[in-house]
């Protein structure tokens, strides 16, 4: 087992040194820091000096072994834009990011999954085809465009919710979040649905699909026969058969929100890490590209690694495939 663990660890470790290594290459070669922090007017000797701070006279290699260690320790550079460390930057914008992505991920399971069970159980129904239908709408229909148009009907229209920002915030300790707040509340309902709504078809189509899985097997069967109501039946047992690909589904796609919570950012004009990756791009602010690379990549690793240990532990035979590809590795 400890082999195992091992195994997964040191895989993280090499692909988090690959994305560093892109990462490290995307801040050497994309332009000349020294001159996008001075202006024209700067001296040969002020652009020497603050090569000679920036580390840039040093060797290819030795640049890459500082980038990775500062890195590890959460130091990512000064912002090219705004003269500030990059660390802080983002540290400032994380909560905004995580808040919108924990409340769309509630949504998707809150929303999804009694979909799910519905679509399943009434699975020949006008209710049940028309939420299918809205299924495949869901997953065609491109986040920005979902967020424009409700926009235009809940802000511009209607006037109920605001089209953009992040309201009212309430400082606790380094963390900022606008849940303690009506303005922070009702800033976060459009974004949070935009972003939302492909989980909630992926969790709805999952659980579906799980469901008629589950309620074709014969312990279902047996419960039918001794005549258990319908509810104990589909929530249950049928249910609770059903949650943990839907657990592991939504535990990965964790990442896949905060990655891609950037095109919602933009649209809402949300200050969160994507907003900030945007500028960072619009300005050819490399340090916090790189970053936010690093940053997104851990968490996707991190969430993987962590699956996989936990599938490790619930199955041995993981554990005996990857003994046994060490063995012939050997070999």
């Amino acid at each position: 087992m400890l082999a195992f663990i091992l195994r997964r660890i040191a895989s993280a470790a090499g692909v988090m040194l690959t994305v560093a290594f892109l990462a490290f290459l995307i801040f050497r070669f994309v332009g000349d820091p020294v001159d996008m922090m001075l202006n024209e007017q700067a001296t040969q000797e002020q652009r020497d000096a603050l090569r000679e701070r920036l580390g840039l006279n040093d060797s290819f290699l030795i640049q890459y072994g500082k980038f990775v260690a500062r890195a590890a320790h959460g130091d990512f550079g000064i912002s090219f834009r705004n003269q500030q460390d990059v660390s802080t930057l983002i540290g400032e914008r994380f909560p905004a990011t995580l808040e919108l992505v924990l409340v769309a991920t509630a949504l998707s399971l809150i929303i999804g999954i009694p979909l799910g069970v519905i679509t399943a159980i009434y699975r020949r129904s006008v209710l049940a085809e028309t939420v299918q239908f809205a299924s495949i709408v869901g997953v065609s229909l491109p986040s920005f465009a979902l967020g424009i148009f409700l926009i235009l009907l809940f802000s511009v229209k209607l006037g109920w919710l605001p089209a953009f920002g992040r309201g009212e915030t309430v400082d606790i300790g380094f963390w900022s979040t606008g849940l303690l707040t009506s303005s922070g509340r009702r800033a976060l309902i459009l974004p949070s649905i935009t972003l939302a709504l492909f989980q909630i078809t992926l969790v709805l189509r999952l659980v579906r699909a799980e469901m008629l899985e589950t309620l074709r097997t014969d312990f279902i069967k047996f419960a039918r026969a001794r005549g258990l109501p319908n509810w104990i039946i589909y929530f249950r047992h049928g249910l609770r058969n059903c949650l943990m690909p839907v657990i592991t589904i939504t535990g990965m796609q964790i990442g896949n929100l905060i990655a891609f919570a950037l095109i919602t950012e933009t649209v809402f004009q949300w200050p969160g890490m994507g907003m900030l990756f945007i500028q960072a791009v619009t300005f050819v602010d490399i340090p916090v590209m790189a970053a936010y690379l690093v940053i997104v990549s851990f968490i996707f690793v991190a969430l993987n690694t962590v699956v996989d240990l936990l599938y490790g532990f619930v199955d041995p035979r993981l554990r005996a495939k990857g003994a046994m590809g060490a063995s012939h590795a050997a070999a």
